[in-house]
């Protein structure tokens, strides 16, 4: 038997199938330690086969690292699958494990359990312990009564020499128990909820519905967890597992919350803010059929569950279901492949989807169900619109119109809390001199950095650089600079300016980087610790409090005039998405915008939650344009640490691509050009960006994807992206 090895080692040259014989039984998705060249290295086994048709000397599989395989069937052909699309096989192998399991960094945890001889009766054990061993005997009565305690427990209430005594003699017990490492999440009961008619329909429809897609289509509000969960345990009571995703770690906690009451330890939470040690267990407990449904964000995905029966992907809209690092996925794309192979159900939901989404509900490729009503029949919140040109005219240069300031003194003063909206981090996004216009840039990217005044640091948003702040301007010398536009820090500083007794909270990933800040900030919220949240997104979608009665969003132009097609769609869906954090529970909403561009169609449509009337203008507008979906847009990124190796790298590919249009139809235009972020993390960026008419995708993109593939060498990186969330 010939075993076929991918070693871990990410190297495009080497990025493809070795050949092994194994002494040992070795199964596929077995993790081993393999010889390669002159040393030994990592690799996953991902098939077997009788014949080999290796010209060299074949060598021997050295180690099985894991008791069991690591990396299931499915998930091996779902590699192969992600690998034709310009990634390296080893990459996609590598997102289905923990981290820290490569190389053997993270093990299980066991700890030391000792419990009483049950052998033995509570006075044959006492009498074998002088009565002078008070702590002893003590020890003795409590382990007789309450059965099993954690050794490090006893030695720190007694004494080591005295439990070590007890074990010594037979009286105690100790056992090595395997203990997992549990995720902190809000404390939530499990509700008894009756259906909407509305929500009744939309569960009984996918309950009885085939395989397929099905997009949930629900105002904020509109009760979609709760038929999130309700399918979930249909799908459970079959005999099948689940997986639940959220677009940000910050809604984790508050699901999990919500899961945990419902669906007690069948449940695991999978996202980047774990330790390393909650990560393996989470993973460990899926793998091996402790829980069956996985919760989390992007990478939850991968979750190793077999015979999966559903996907749910909620705010299924959001950018961060696109992976932008190495390699390079679309949630959706991935999930799609894991339903289809398990002849499973993959759910949608949205009060704002994608367009592209609701086009294809729309043409009957989903299966549309639409939820218009909130389960508490309250009226969504009132939109009411603030021109801060106006504001200006009047003398009101501040962050805040006289209409939110006024808003914000009434909700305190009824004892109600508030929620300030701003997509933008730090105290100012950046500083400039005043006399000569230096602006502080990032030596590793192509971007100014951030001031944050609370620790007086100049960041970098895309690297992480940080530096001490300037005072002065180090190329004239000029004392009096200018800050850019504001952030999350200064909204804080002005807030507690204007009401000096209120209570403030900031959500955003400079207050989220420690573990379980998430679960402390929105604790304290949700507890009436707090009197008003600001925060970037991540307070804008899926958060539930029952006493916000007000919405304040301080900029919404802030993502309407991106040179990106989607801009318009953005600010739709933010402004949406945040105002339904309003009113949730019996108490009426609120919500404030203020705005430079009132007139603009996008506000019109907000003020009102008309996503129809939204769609039909936006879809009209993308197919005069020829944007998605009615073109695919494909972006062939090219990344080098020289300039000129970069620009050669583009214009290659770019020449490749105009022979490919020369010879086949479908490539409707392209274009090579510096990316807009020109260089980011050191890495010189080109792009090509090429439009494709939709009937000829799938027989273009293979070729495309071949000639990426070609276009990397040692000194070029060549990353593929259909339909770039960001052009950046």
């Amino acid at each position: 038997m010939y075993y076929e090895v991918i070693v871990d080692i990410s190297n495009s040259e080497i990025d493809k199938v070795f050949d092994y014989h194994a002494p040992f039984s070795v199964e596929v998705g077995h993790r081993v330690l393999v010889p390669f060249g002159r040393r030994q290295v990592e690799g996953f086994v991902i098939g077997k086969k009788e014949t080999s048709t290796c010209r060299h000397d074949i060598k021997d599989i050295i180690l099985k690292l894991d008791e069991y395989p690591v990396i299931l069937p499915e998930m091996i052909e779902l590699a192969k699958y992600m690998a034709t699309k310009n990634l390296r096989l080893i990459d996609c192998l590598r997102l289905f494990i923990p981290a820290k399991l490569r190389g053997g960094r993270i093990k299980v945890l066991k700890k030391n359990y000792l419990s009483f001889n049950t052998d033995l009766s509570l006075e044959e054990a006492l009498s074998q312990v002088s009565k002078g061993a008070k702590a002893q005997r003590s020890i003795i009565i409590k382990l007789e009564k309450l059965g099993l305690v954690l050794e490090s427990e006893l030695n720190a209430e007694y004494s080591p020499s005295a439990v070590k005594a007890l074990v010594d003699k037979g009286i105690l017990i100790r056992q090595e128990l395997e203990e997992n490492r549990v995720p902190e999440s809000l404390k939530r009961d499990n509700k008894v909820v009756t259906f909407t008619e509305e929500q009744q329909k939309a569960v009984d429809t996918i309950n009885n519905g085939c395989a397929g897609t099905y997009l949930v289509h629900g105002v904020t509000g509109s009760g979609k967890t709760e038929i999130y969960m309700n399918v979930i345990d249909n799908v459970l009571k079959q005999g099948k597992t689940a997986i639940m995703l959220v677009p940000e770690i910050s809604l984790t906690p508050q699901m999990h919350g919500l899961f945990r009451a419902r669906f007690g330890d069948k449940v695991s939470v999978l996202h980047s803010g774990l330790s390393d040690g909650e990560r393996y267990d989470e993973w460990r407990r899926l793998l091996l059929g402790q829980a069956q449904v996985a919760l989390g964000a992007r990478s939850a995905i991968f979750a190793p569950l077999k015979n999966l029966g559903i996907v749910i992907i909620d705010e299924e809209h959001d950018n961060s279901y696109v992976s932008e690092s190495n390699p390079r996925y679309f949630t959706q794309e991935v999930a799609e492949f894991r339903t289809k192979y398990n002849g499973a159900k993959l759910i949608l939901g949205s009060a704002t989807p994608a367009l592209e989404t609701y086009h294809k509900a729309m043409s009957g490729k989903y299966t549309l169900i639409t939820l218009k009503n909130r389960v508490n029949k309250k009226q969504l919140p009132i939109i009411e619109t603030i021109d801060m040109r106006d504001e200006i005219r009047l003398g009101n240069t501040g962050v805040f119109s006289a209409g939110l300031v006024s808003a914000l003194e009434e909700t305190l003063k009824d004892g109600n809390q508030a929620m300030l909206f701003l997509n933008r981090r730090g105290y100012a996004s950046f500083k400039r001199c005043r006399n000569c216009g230096f602006v502080p840039k990032c030596p590793n990217c192509d971007v100014s950095l951030t001031y944050h005044q609370e620790d007086e640091t100049l960041r970098c948003h895309y690297c992480g650089a940080k530096y001490r702040t300037i005072n002065k301007c180090p190329k004239c010398g000029y004392e009096n600079l200018k800050e850019g536009k504001l952030g999350t820090e200064k909204v804080v500083e002005e807030v507690l300016r204007l009401f000096p007794t209120a209570k403030v909270l900031r959500m955003d990933n400079d207050t989220t980087k420690t573990k379980d800040s998430y679960v402390k900030i929105l604790s304290d919220f949700g507890e009436g610790k707090a009197d008003i949240l600001v925060g970037t997104q991540m307070i804008a979608k899926g958060h539930d409090f029952k006493n916000v009665t007000l919405v304040g969003i301080i900029d919404a132009d802030l993502s309407l005039y991106y040179s990106d097609y989607r801009s318009a769609e953005r600010t739709f869906q933010l402004i949406t998405q945040v105002a339904g954090r309003a009113g949730r529970e019996q108490k009426a909403g609120r919500v404030i915008m203020q705005t430079y561009s009132p007139r603009h169609y996008v506000y019109g449509f907000a003020k009102e939650y008309n996503y129809e009337g939204f769609y039909k203008k936006e879809i009209n507008t993308r197919e005069l344009t020829k944007y998605p979906p009615f073109t695919k847009i494909v972006r062939l990124l090219v990344l080098a640490e020289n300039v000129d190796d970069a620009r050669i790298g583009a214009d290659k590919l770019t020449a490749k691509l105009i022979t490919l249009k020369t010879k086949v139809q479908g490539i409707r235009n392209l274009q090579k050009m510096s990316a807009p972020l020109k260089r980011l993390r050191n890495f010189y960026r080109y792009q090509v960006v090429i439009w494709l008419d939709i009937e000829s995708e799938n027989d273009l993109m293979p070729l495309i994807y071949q000639i990426a593939n070609d276009g990397n060498t040692d000194r070029v990186t060549v990353f593929t992206e259909i339909n770039p969330q960001q052009m950046l």
